[in-house]
């Protein structure tokens, strides 16, 4: 199995779409609510359209497979989630709701239009002898990368939050307009500065964490580059 490049180059993209997948939803509603303070039933909303856009590309994608180059649906779709996650750099406080939906729904359709053309694309030249195994490990190698992505972002998400409240707490200085006396104040109002500090501390970590993603995806669409034309159908 691991001769057939194109199922390799598929193994590596699908790894990344993993990567991209699971911990853009582990950051965002966290995000909208415990940072941006938007209710729980407002979070789910926002995620719907991602979720139709998901289903609803799946089922054009597999239509339109039959018609168009896989390798060129491959390469739409990851360079889409790209896309997604670099609006995703955009995402603040003052934001409303319709940043976020935006975002979802080019993410989700971006995915729907790049899985089944890769699952197309990993198979097309492998030998139908190896397909069972393959379809196992073409799906532990998106599990994996669902999994490793979640654990790396949480790690960098942590240690840039540390290091960015760090930043913005050392300008926090009694001789600052804004926060003359805060050296005297009592201790309640130091934990309000505090807390003040770790949201916008942990905003920017989540926003470094998205181009982290964008950067992945951006990374495996020139492998699709590497694929090759599908061997054609023979007769049984």
């Amino acid at each position: 199995m691991l001769r057939d490049r194109n199922f390799v180059l598929s193994l590596l993209i699908v790894f990344a779409a993993g990567f991209v997948l699971l911990p853009t939803l582990a950051l965002t509603s966290p995000m909208l609510e415990e940072l941006f303070a938007y209710p729980v039933d407002t979070t789910g909303y926002t995620a719907i359209p991602r979720g139709v856009a998901l289903v609803g590309t799946l089922m054009l994608a597999g239509r339109a497979a039959a018609r168009i180059d896989s390798r060129a649906l491959v390469f739409a779709g990851t360079v889409l989630v790209a896309y997604a996650n670099w609006r995703m750099l955009g995402y603040s406080p003052a934001m409303d709701w319709r940043p976020v939906v935006l975002a979802g729904a080019l993410q989700g359709a971006g995915l729907g239009i790049l899985l089944p053309a890769l699952g197309k694309a990993a198979f097309s030249t492998l030998d139908r002898a190896f397909h069972a195994e393959g379809a196992a490990l073409f799906n532990l190698s998106r599990l994996y990368g669902s999994t490793i992505g979640i654990a790396v972002v949480q790690i960098f998400f942590h240690g840039n939050t540390q290091a960015m409240h760090l930043a913005l707490a050392k300008n926090l200085t009694p001789v600052r307009a804004a926060t003359h006396g805060l050296a005297t104040a009592a201790a309640p109002h130091l934990a309000m500065v505090n807390d003040l500090v770790t949201g916008q501390a942990a905003t920017v970590a989540i926003i470094g964490q998205f181009k982290i993603l964008a950067l992945v995806m951006l990374a495996a669409a020139p492998l699709t580059l590497l694929l090759r034309a599908p061997r054609p159908t023979q007769p049984e």
